[in-house]
């Protein structure tokens, strides 16, 4: 037997004589009148006299974290949503029978606590309880008698393990609470609704994703849950909705790395009467806005990497970035044979119906994307690469369109919206030759999106922006997984 079941077992022998002694080891009947924030925030500058004039009493409660025992007395730490705080249990002041009864209580336990405030020699504030109640007992012991939990595999299976006993991580999962909230403010500020969209959808679009695949029992249809919610949102631009965002959960069936998780978290808006010259403007606001309100700064740390968010940002053209920082000679770039014979030495894998335009993307990839440390949009996507994207009108072989690049990774994808419905179908039928040819992640051809397109949907803009990875920049977090609450993991063997 493990350690941990052998304490499992006492444990659950000390709830059976907790009931034969008449207490509920799961009570519900306490109710706080304060949390330690609160406490520490309203009370915590005052000293031991003026603590002890208050003349006031406060009911609190938490998860027993520590505890040191001294004969009569017992100090102890305990925890709640807002922070910790030292008790001080007397046997003289709560009784032989209470005190005893609370000196058999376990790290992991939930105590409601009764008592006063006051300062101990070493001048920590700390409740001087009168009385107390188990709420809740705690079968299973704190990992590592509390030092925090070390192995990411165990951290992330047992996210409530991690947020008890790592405060850093807690902090990581405010700050993405904050964000969002801010993100939020950003946008309604700007004239933006906020809107739902459908998840389980008829058919996948609005994203080159292969899809996770569902079926509707009632319905006796197929359904697919949402690689990205563009193609609904820009059915409310039609609509009349001429600024709507959503936060949304976007399920993309691939691999799992760093940066990658099948579910994850987006923001996409769309702008009427905007190009994506104006989102690039708009970008720089928000990135600068959540940064202040978080960080009071526009200058942060990223492992290691300084970044600065100060506008304006470096712009770049796709093939000028392959040259520059790529190390290809513009003349290859600007060769199509060659540069298609470059990718294949480089070994970049293009399916049937793939070209040019595929070959810089995935070149792009591969020699510069990780260099891209400050922020930098990529202009000049192949129009190949961007089915929903809007034809540049002076060269019709590329688009409207640029990618976001902080930190060596992308965090945002953005263009002038195709509203020509005759060129969206057209593009729509070469997405449909390409899954044909083997493209698991081809659009499929949406009659009812081009349909709605029909009736017109005026100039716009739009927008994805990551919001785990915009966590993972403002938080220093080198992992999706470390800002995912419950990320996705390989089955336990």
């Amino acid at each position: 037997m493990s350690a941990s079941d052998r304490i499992l077992v006492q444990r659950l022998e000390k709830l059976q004589e907790l009931r034969r002694q008449g207490v509920e080891p799961y009570t519900n009947k306490f109710f706080p009148t304060h949390r330690v924030n609160e406490v520490i925030n309203r009370y915590g500058a005052l000293s031991g006299p003026e603590l002890e004039k208050l003349n006031s009493t406060f009911r609190m409660a938490g998860r027993l974290v520590l505890q040191r025992h001294f004969g009569k007395a017992t100090f102890c730490h305990f925890q709640d949503e807002s922070g910790r705080l030292q008790a001080y249990v007397q046997r003289q002041v709560v009784g032989e029978e209470a005190f005893s009864l609370f000196k058999k209580l376990d790290l992991g336990d939930f105590v409601g606590f009764e008592g006063t405030l006051f300062r101990t020699r070493t001048q920590e504030l700390t409740l001087a309880v009168t009385s107390f109640v188990l709420l809740t007992k705690s079968l299973r012991p704190l990992p590592e008698k509390y030092h925090g939990l070390v192995d990411m595999e165990v951290r992330y299976r047992q996210r409530y393990l991690d947020l008890i006993t790592n405060p850093e991580v807690r902090q990581v999962f405010l700050s993405r609470t904050r964000i969002i909230a801010l993100i939020r403010h950003f946008l309604e500020s700007r004239g933006f609704l906020e809107v739902e969209t459908p998840m389980m959808q008829p058919l996948p679009g609005g994203a080159a994703a292969r899809p996770f695949v569902t079926h509707h029992h009632a319905l006796d249809m197929k359904l697919y849950l949402r690689i990205a919610p563009e193609l609904y949102l820009k059915r409310l631009v039609i609509g009349g909705f001429e600024r709507v965002f959503e936060i949304n959960r976007n399920f993309r069936n691939e691999g799992l790395s760093i940066l990658h998780n099948p579910e994850f978290t987006m923001l996409e808006f769309y702008q009427a009467y905007a190009t994506y010259e104006d989102l690039i403007n708009l970008t720089e606001e928000l990135f600068g806005y959540v940064a202040r309100e978080l960080l009071g700064t526009l200058r942060l740390t990223y492992q290691g990497q300084a970044i600065d968010l100060s506008p304006p940002w470096q712009r770049l053209d796709l093939r000028e970035s392959l040259t520059q920082l790529g190390n290809i000679p513009a003349n290859v770039v600007y060769d199509k044979t060659a540069l298609l014979a470059l990718a294949k030495k480089e070994g970049v894998i293009l399916r049937p119906g793939e070209g040019y335009g595929r070959a810089l993307t995935k070149l792009f990839d591969l020699l510069v994307e990780a260099k891209l440390v400050q922020p930098t949009f990529i202009l000049g996507y192949p129009t190949e690469t961007s089915p929903l994207s809007r034809r540049n009108d002076d060269n019709p072989e590329v688009v409207d369109r640029f990618e976001l690049f902080i930190a060596g990774r992308e965090m945002a994808n953005a263009f002038s919206e195709l509203n020509d419905p005759l060129d969206q179908r057209e593009r729509f039928v070469k997405q449909m030759e390409a899954h044909t040819s083997g493209d698991l992640e081809a659009h499929p051809l949406d009659e009812d999106f081009l349909t709605a397109l029909e009736y017109g949907m005026p100039p716009t803009a739009g927008e994805g922006i990551g919001i785990d990875r915009l966590v993972m920049l403002f938080t220093d977090s080198p992992s999706i997984r470390d800002v995912i609450l419950f990320p996705q993991l390989r089955p336990e063997r």
